[in-house]
């Protein structure tokens, strides 16, 4: 794949101007809503229910409304509605014309998030939109526009960015605690083939979506992405090229999407980020390691160490009869932090609810989400191509 033909879009948008004012838009001033926000779902499998269960602890949220295209999912997501008058729905567009409704949450295949989300828009509906936003280029970009154009809240569900611990860690960082950073390894195994139980087999794709590639991109969209978000985050800005290897080498069950990846993204300065996804191999399952000139910070899902830096110690002696040096290494020990850790997705669900009523941006919005997305199509990309994917902001039309 050239260099230049990897930005395209239907509509010749400029991937490389997310971040300009011409994308961001301006809230309203005036809010309609009072202290209860009525919610509908769409998307009522494992992610969906789980959203329902605690926007159901949360104050001000009144789920009335889900929507599933499957019969079992939809009624398992309508029984844990608590309002009396709650309906439900085969067709998200029929969930959008219930006036009632003030916010959707988007938990469905990645396929579909740009779509439904778009409608949700037009709708007029505050949107929270699972991650990853959408599936390739255009579907991206064509999202970032209509949010361009929408006076209602968009939130991407990158939830580490309402971690307050995480939130902690990134102003550590920019203080300085690690020194210049010069690379990030991140790592999500499992050991587990991913594999849900199907009750039609008609329903396989459907179900077990996140194995095909019509559907989604697999381990690094599902996974890898919130790592890669938080690796934007922190070197506040995005990559400019990747490498990468994925295959489907252990499980020999027909899926289409790969259950090993290893990807490496180049920021600006040089600075390397890797991604590591294994599903037959959980060893150490999920950490992020930033590395620095003054130490390391090693994060795990609820709590992070600090290892700074030791020193080199040379003397010289006779090393094998051979007159030369020898390097010893003093190592820094590792020093847990104390830092907040509150459960991220239910406080990135509250910050939803407070973008909402007080007519804020979202701390993880469809500028950081379009962002990881496109990470994401280029990480692909290399795998697929075997080949180096660039980050570019030539206007390329099809």
């Amino acid at each position: 794949m050239k260099r230049k033909e990897f930005i395209l879009s239907s509509g010749g948008v400029l991937m490389g101007s997310f971040a300009s004012a011409n994308l961001l838009w301006s809230l309203p001033k005036t809010n309609h809503l009072n202290s209860i926000i009525n919610i509908g779902v769409i998307g009522t499998g494992g992610r969906g229910k789980g959203i329902i269960k605690l926007l159901n602890k949360i104050s001000g949220f009144n789920v009335i409304a889900c929507c599933d295209v499957i019969p079992f999912r939809l009624k398992e997501g309508f029984s844990l509605l608590k309002d009396k008058n709650a309906n439900y729905y085969t067709d998200h567009k029929q969930l959008l014309d219930n006036r009632d409704i003030d916010a959707v949450f988007v938990c469905t295949p990645l396929s579909t998030h740009s779509k439904i989300a778009f409608d949700a828009l037009d709708a007029e509906k505050h949107v929270y939109c699972e991650k990853t936003l959408a599936k390739g280029v255009a579907d991206t970009v064509r999202l970032v526009t209509k949010c361009a154009q929408s006076k209602t809240i968009f939130q991407t569900g990158h939830q580490y960015h309402s971690s307050r611990m995480y939130s902690e860690l990134v102003n550590l960082i920019d203080d300085g605690k690690v020194g210049k950073i010069t690379s990030i390894e991140s790592q999500w195994n499992r050991n587990g083939n991913w594999r849900k139980p199907v009750p039609d087999q008609k329903l396989e794709c459907q179900i077990n979506w996140r194995m095909y590639r019509e559907y989604s991109y697999g381990l690094l969209a599902e996974l890898s992405s919130h790592q890669i978000d938080f690796a934007n985050w922190i070197l506040k800005g995005t990559p400019k090229k990747a490498i990468g290897f994925g295959g489907i080498d252990y499980w020999k069950d027909g899926r289409e999407t790969y259950d090993n990846i290893k990807v490496v993204y180049e920021y600006d300065k040089g600075v390397k980020a890797s991604y590591t996804c294994l599903t037959s191999n959980a060893m150490e399952g999920y950490r992020i390691m930033v590395m620095g000139d003054k130490g390391t910070l090693t994060i795990y899902r609820d709590q992070a160490w600090f290892y700074p830096e030791g020193k080199y110690n040379t003397t010289y002696g006779e090393v094998d009869g051979v007159s030369g040096a020898t390097v010893g290494w003093t190592k820094g020990k590792g020093v847990r932090l104390d830092l907040k850790h509150l459960d991220p997705t239910a406080q990135a669900l509250t910050d939803f609810k407070d973008s909402i009523l007080n007519n804020t941006n979202p701390l993880s919005g469809i500028i950081t989400g379009a962002k990881a997305a496109y990470a994401v199509e280029m990480g692909i990309q290399a795998m697929d191509t075997n080949k180096v994917t660039y980050w570019d902001n030539i206007n390329y039309k099809l």
